[in-house]
């Protein structure tokens, strides 16, 4: 009780010398950062011609992107997939839809421009199964898709998907690794919308959800595994990091592949006060409610956060796992200074080739060819593949 009132009378005072409107903001931003996300309209589609296939968008930083996305939407249809871009002024962009939209459809404004592509992992055409995964938090669904020569898949890839998205995210890279015979794992963590939701059902920013992707190593080795990969993308990239840091099994995690990874959340979360507008001591004094176990349950957090322990360049000589680093310089959610800092304190074990123009998540999309390639030649130098240097 002495602690709490301690903190109390800490943190309270702090915060109210900053003016009630203040307070009132770092408490939202603080709320925001533990808070799962839905999904939010960034464009809008301003016409469809249903005899060429093509749909025109806002444009956007993203929408402008060359290669090949989707876009979720309302009315007849959910989503729907986007090729080339066919032309663009100052204010809209044109694309090629791969999705065919038919006549008299009803397509709303608002959509989502996303870098998913693939929904379900029945249009992979691959072999796949449902399984639930005991974790902490309770059954965590799971999508296994088995290697093709079963007797010689002794490395699983676990991925593991980021901050406000589903598995499906992850099905891009689903491809990459079967064709290097291995067995692909792609989970759920607590609160996602798919797996069972905590108590207080927040972030914990990998603090927590490590320990569902660790029950995920846990049942990869049970199944015939003898060493995993873990992929993770965007928080997904943290969570990945807590594991191999933290969990029991880190003897058994033969390398990370990390694509637009959170490498030290406080990086990323004054990156994105700046994007808003938010200015110093604002970020550091919600980061700081955080840190508080009494504010940060006024906040809507759990437990407390400590940003320290989530500091993967800060904890940089913790690691043993060869990792490889695909992160677009000019992320534009997600800032790639940390992952270049990881990369410059751990040269033994970091490789991180260079990327451009992709943005956040959407390296794929950007340049399928050379992210297969990174990927793979990675894995195949390190033996980490049933086909590895075939």
């Amino acid at each position: 009780m002495k602690s709490l009132r301690h903190a109390v009378a800490i943190a309270v005072p702090a915060l109210l010398a900053l003016g009630a409107a203040a307070g009132a903001v770092v408490f939202t931003v603080a709320r925001r950062v533990v808070t799962p996300t839905v999904r939010r309209n960034d464009t809008h589609i301003l016409a469809v011609d249903t005899g060429a296939q093509t749909i025109e968008l806002d444009r956007t930083p993203d929408t402008e992107l060359p290669g090949r996305y989707g876009l979720f939407t309302s009315g007849t249809y959910g989503y729907v997939k986007l090729g080339a871009v066919l032309g663009a002024d100052s204010r809209t962009v044109r694309r090629k839809l791969l999705t065919q939209i038919e006549p008299g459809a009803q397509v709303d404004r608002d959509a989502a421009f996303s870098g998913w592509y693939y929904v379900t992992p029945s249009e992979l055409h691959l072999p796949w199964e449902s399984v639930l995964i005991g974790s902490p938090a309770g059954p965590c669904p799971a999508w296994f898709f088995p290697a093709a020569d079963t007797g010689n898949a002794d490395t699983w890839v676990i991925q593991v998907h980021g901050r406000g998205t589903t598995r499906s995210e992850c099905l891009r890279a689903v491809p990459v690794f079967h064709a290097l015979g291995l067995p692909n794992l792609v989970v759920s963590y607590r609160n996602d919308g798919e797996a069972p939701r905590s108590r207080g059902g927040s972030y914990a920013l990998g603090a927590s959800e490590w320990r569902d992707v660790d029950a995920a190593v846990g049942y990869a080795l049970r199944h015939g595994a003898r060493r995993v990969v873990l992929m993770g993308w965007s928080m997904g990239g943290a969570i990945a990091l807590q594991t191999a840091v933290s969990s029991g099994n880190r003897d058994r995690i033969a390398g990370l592949v990390l694509d637009s990874p959170v490498v030290d959340w406080r990086t990323v979360l004054r990156f994105q006060a700046r994007e808003e507008g938010l200015r110093e001591p604002l970020p550091a004094l919600a980061m700081g409610v955080l840190e508080n176990t009494f504010t940060a349950r006024l906040s809507g957090a759990e437990n407390a956060i400590r940003f320290d322990r989530l500091d993967m360049v800060a904890r940089a000589s913790e690691l043993h796992a060869p990792i490889l680093i695909l992160h677009s310089d000019d992320d534009g959610f997600v800032p790639a200074d940390a992952s270049h800092a990881l990369a410059a304190a751990r040269p033994d074990l970091v490789t991180m080739p260079a990327f451009a123009v992709a943005r956040h998540t959407k390296i794929w999309n950007y340049d399928q060819t050379r992210w297969t390639a990174a990927i793979t030649d990675w894995m195949s130098e390190r033996g980490l593949g049933a086909r590895a240097g075939s």
